[in-house]
């Protein structure tokens, strides 16, 4: 069918469903987003586009995590051979991910997240409290998300041990 894909505004799709967390765990990815604004990206070892846009994604990543972004990362793979586990662990090491990493073998968090032309790469950006505020697909995807991440973080108020630090 050719639904839409999914709203402004809702909630954080579960996470739960993964074929295996290649980094971190469901539980962990949750504790990382709850009280963030966080981005959710799609990525398939077979996507050079995803490969491209690593190095922005961990800019992100770390360059903002003090102003509270967090970040979860989704492998969906797109052909039967992109869902060799050993490839797509070689790649999360390769490119460096800290974030959690689940394994979407079985698509269950494409579904449950709306994606069913299978977009790669897809980035959701949630609020704080869990909402979608943003979404993009394809090379063009991050740029598009850049004014949105910014007017997210900035309207944030810091949460108390952030401003600790």
């Amino acid at each position: 069918g050719a639904s839409m894909p999914m709203r402004i505004g809702t909630e954080m799709p579960s996470l739960a469903g993964a074929t295996e967390w290649a980094r971190g765990s469901e539980a962990e990815a949750l504790a990382e987003a709850a009280g963030h604004p966080t981005l959710v990206h799609f990525w398939s070892v077979s996507c050079g586009i995803c490969k491209e846009n690593m190095p922005k994604v961990a800019e992100w990543r770390d360059g903002r995590r003090d102003e509270g972004l967090r970040v979860i990362a989704i492998h969906m793979p797109r052909y039967p051979v992109d869902s060799d586990v050993d490839a797509v662990k070689a790649s999360i090491e390769k490119h460096g991910f800290t974030e959690p990493c689940a394994i979407d073998n079985m698509h269950a968090l494409r579904d449950a997240f709306q994606n069913e032309h299978g977009y790669v790469p897809a980035y959701y950006l949630f609020d704080e409290n869990g909402k979608l505020k943003s979404f993009a697909a394809g090379e063009r995807g991050l740029g598009m998300l850049s004014a949105a991440l910014d007017r997210l973080l900035a309207a944030r108020k810091p949460l108390p041990e952030e401003v600790a630090r």
